[in-house]
């Protein structure tokens, strides 16, 4: 089993590997030693930077005993030409399981057709499951994961946390809304498939969105691979920042989310990303429990 897509899984499975992330988290908290991947081996394959994706796999599988190498895109074969799907091959021959973070998805899916081992996706253009997993988790800890709750993403809507988080939110039976300019084309096989769980509303206006929210999330306006569209993109969503004044909104107990890294004054203001309604780091060590859990569900060690 793959998982390259957040819809790779399905409500059942999701919760399965989030109850199990909430027990690996207690017992690393407790000290407790847990070897279940020992002599298993993951191969990490990064064309796009990384700070999270790449310490959590690697911590994460020390901690259940396993080794992971880091594979630098750009040291291999594909750079001079290797397809992916025959990486993919030879390094399921070699390893018991791929993680790749790449630019483009069909790339990851090329790299699955050749695989024999599960791969899984540490981010493509499209989707993001790990840090979906890692959301979701943070959700439920905070009592916000449940039907009814109200779930905004706000900002650029057609990217791959908003992809990723629409489904996975709307899974749930949670309300989604997306707030973005009109010019932000959301992607439409994401937004069919959300919409098949929950209601998806699309809003121009921040302020209406975040009315009553339970959690609302943004992320950078400007991706890898984005920087030369930097200029136009800042001035084309400053209207949707995360400020203040849309927190307010919110409900009282609502919570602010980020995946990081976070550019304050930017996509959100420095007053919500350091404030009390902030999990954002919260969320970022949830990558680590939510990965680690979902490697064992993967290998069969649930």
């Amino acid at each position: 089993m793959d998982v390259l897509r957040i819809s790779d899984l399905n409500q059942k499975q999701i919760e399965e590997i989030l109850f199990l992330a909430q027990k690996l988290k207690e017992e690393h908290k407790a000290g407790k030693v847990n070897n279940s991947l020992q002599n298993k081996t993951l191969a990490m394959l990064f064309e796009k930077a990384s700070t999270r994706t790449r310490v959590s796999f690697e911590a994460g599988m020390a901690q259940l005993g396993g080794h992971a190498l880091f594979i630098d895109f750009s040291s291999t074969q594909i750079a001079r030409g290797e397809s992916m799907y025959d990486t993919g091959a030879v390094m399921g021959r070699y390893c018991d399981m791929i993680m790749a973070r790449l630019y483009k998805h069909m790339d990851l899916e090329e790299i699955a057709r050749g695989s024999r081992v599960p791969v899984i996706n540490g981010l493509t253009d499209i989707d993001h499951p790990c840090q979906a997993l890692a959301d979701l988790l943070t959700m439920k800890e905070k009592g916000k994961l449940k039907k009814g709750a109200k779930f905004v993403f706000v900002g650029d809507c057609g990217f791959n946390m908003a992809n990723t988080l629409m489904v996975g939110c709307a899974m749930f039976g949670m309300q989604v809304v997306l707030a973005c300019p009109k010019e932000c084309q959301i992607n439409q096989q994401y937004l069919a498939s959300a919409r098949a769980f929950s209601n998806v509303v699309v809003s121009h206006n921040v302020i209406e969105a975040a009315q009553d929210a339970d959690v609302i999330c943004t992320d950078t306006w400007v991706s890898m691979g984005q920087e030369k569209e930097k200029e136009h993109r800042l001035k084309l969503y400053m209207p949707f920042q995360v400020n203040a004044k849309v927190m307010e909104k919110a409900k009282k107990d609502a919570i602010f989310m980020h995946c990081l890294p976070a550019h304050r004054g930017e996509e959100v203001a420095t007053e919500v990303i350091d404030g009390l309604q902030s999990v954002v780091f919260d969320e970022a060590e949830n990558r680590l429990h939510a990965q680690k859990a979902l490697m064992l569900y993967l290998l069969g060690k649930k």
